[in-house]
C-alpha cells in the first residue's frame, strides 16, 4: 500500500471532516487502517519503532509514514509468520534500501 493511497482512505474514513488534509492520523484511524491490535500499537511505541507526536489532551497521533510502516509490518507477521521484533527489522532493513537506492539515484544524475 502506498502513500498515496493511505491519504485516499484517509480521506474517506467516516467522521473525519477535516478542514483540510493531514500528514496525521489518530490511535483509531491507525487501528483501522492497518488492522493491529492497540496493545501491539502499545508495544511498538515502548520499544521506539514509531514515534507519534502527543496532543494537548494525551492522544496520540501517527504520521501516514508510520501507518505505511505497519501496514509491511503486519503483512510481514501475519503472511510469513514472524514476530514483531524480527518483522520490525525487516522493515527497518527494507526502510534503508529505500533510502539507499535514492541516493544511488542522485548520485547518478550528478554524475
Amino acid at each position: 500500500m502506498t502513500t498515496k493511497r493511505l491519504k485516499q482512505m484517509m480521506m474517506r474514513l467516516p467522521g473525519l471532516n477535516l478542514p483540510e488534509r493531514s500528514e496525521y492520523v489518530a490511535w483509531a484511524q491507525l487501528v483501522e487502517l492497518t488492522a493491529i491490535r492497540p496493545a501491539d500499537v502499545a508495544e511498538l511505541i515502548e520499544l521506539g519503532w514509531i514515534t507519534p507526536k502527543k496532543t494537548g489532551a494525551e492522544e496520540y497521533l501517527f504520521r501516514l509514514r508510520d501507518v505505511y510502516r505497519i501496514h509491511k509490518l503486519m503483512r510481514l507477521v501475519h503472511d510469513l509468520d514472524m514476530s514483531f521484533d524480527s518483522g520490525s527489522i525487516v522493515v527497518d532493513l527494507l526502510d534503508r534500501i529505500e533510502e539507499l537506492e535514492k541516493e544511488v539515484e542522485e548520485l547518478k544524475r550528478l554524475i
